[in-house]
């Protein structure tokens, strides 16, 4: 297939959203290291980070919460 210049940078920006690109958290604006999808309920538009998907899941989710897969950490 033929791409031109603004094909391969549309497949290039697409390859980045759907990697995951590493950017900014949606709540704190910190550095990404390992990208979270926000539940739909939550009405949040991009990605978190590990802390702030936590706290999210907290407070929709309040009690105690086992955590599973700590060997793999």
């Amino acid at each position: 297939m033929n791409c031109t210049r603004e094909c391969f940078l549309y497949r290039l920006e697409r390859a980045e959203i759907t990697l995951g690109s590493k950017g900014k958290c949606a709540i704190c604006s910190g550095e990404i290291k390992n990208p979270f999808n926000p539940m739909k309920e939550w009405g949040i538009d991009g990605m978190l980070c590990g802390d702030c998907y936590s706290k999210q899941l907290h407070e929709y989710y309040p009690g105690d919460h086992v955590r599973v897969n700590k060997e793999l950490d």
